[in-house]
């Protein structure tokens, strides 16, 4: 098993649900973060003043998949995420040793 961690600009969430769901993604994990890449925050303007922010909001997604479904589901995210502009995000794919589903205790992939 695989874990896909995905950090996506905040409106394009719906985009990318559905095409998740589209590649028969079935859960995910969604979390609200801050951060920053490349564009290192940026400056806003609020009644007249200018002041920066350091670390901007992000999506943060994760979905627990096996590892022949790895591809289809990075590359939903992608279709789903992407505007061409920096920010667009960043995917990452780590190994997933070992996973119980509390309720009945099955393992693994029959706990997806």
């Amino acid at each position: 098993m695989q874990l896909v961690t995905a950090v996506i600009k905040p409106h394009m969430l719906d985009q990318v649900k559905g095409a998740l769901a589209a590649v028969g993604v079935q859960g995910m994990t969604i979390n609200e973060v801050k951060g920053f890449g490349r564009q290192g925050g940026h400056t806003e303007t609020y009644r007249g003043a200018e002041y920066r922010v350091d670390f901007v909001p992000k999506i943060k997604i994760e979905i627990v998949t096996e590892p022949e479904a790895t591809q289809a589901v990075i590359e939903a995210i992608v279709k789903g995420a992407q505007t061409g502009k920096i920010g667009d995000g960043k995917i990452w794919v780590s190994p997933v040793e070992t996973l119980v589903r509390i309720r009945t205790g099955e393992l693994n992939i029959d706990a997806v």
